[in-house]
């Protein structure tokens, strides 16, 4: 099993597939990331560091690659190309959790939970947009139960207060009076970028 990023999704995939055994590659650009997993997660575990190289030899050999990049706020870079997907065996699995921004697969297209796959070169493809909803009364617990502190805040406080208040919060504001104050979203739709703390 590959997985391309070592953030929250990654960790638990390879924790899930050690745990059945599977060797698991993890690719991340945080070496001190990589370090840390290497260190606490038992089994057939290999880090590497991701560049091109290391992503297509990976690729090559995955009978299940798992993209699982995220970049807050921004689209997902291409990591896997098609020509890494096609060297791949047919039959392999690729599952792109990335697919809400765009995904890190280039073969990657969006799916349905009612179809959820489909096949490039004969490797299946599994790239389900809003893949929690699979499991929505679970989801919309872990969501609230992360959420609510914040509206809680927001309802107390009002939007202005509870955002200077709480640079937390702040950093989750993507507009603010019709402006785009999150850099990574103004480039992703090549829109004009206001820092937030100009408009508080």
């Amino acid at each position: 099993m590959v997985i391309i990023g070592a953030g929250v999704v990654g960790t638990n995939a390879a924790q899930m597939a050690l745990g059945m055994g599977a060797h698991v590659i993890i690719v991340d650009i945080n070496l001190d990331r990589l370090r840390y997993l290497s260190e606490v997660l038992p089994g057939r575990l290999t880090t590497l560091s991701s560049n091109p190289l290391n992503i297509s030899e990976a690729v090559r050999r995955a009978d299940l690659l798992v993209g699982a990049v995220l970049i807050k706020g921004a689209k997902a870079p291409k990591l896997v190309t098609h020509q890494m997907i096609s060297s791949m065996n047919p039959g392999s699995v690729v599952v792109d959790v990335a697919v809400d921004q765009g995904g890190c697969i280039e073969t990657t297209c969006p799916t349905t939970h009612s179809k959820p796959t489909f096949l490039v070169d004969g490797v299946v493809h599994y790239c389900v947009a809003n893949m929690p909803g699979a499991v929505p009364r679970t989801s919309t617990y872990g969501l609230s139960n992360a959420t609510l502190p914040y509206m809680v805040r927001l309802a107390n406080q009002g939007a202005e207060a509870a955002i200077q208040a709480d640079p937390a919060l702040a950093k989750g504001v993507n507009t603010y009076q019709g402006k785009i104050t999150y850099a990574a979203v103004a480039e992703a739709f090549d829109l004009a970028y206001t820092p937030l703390e100009t408009l508080l």
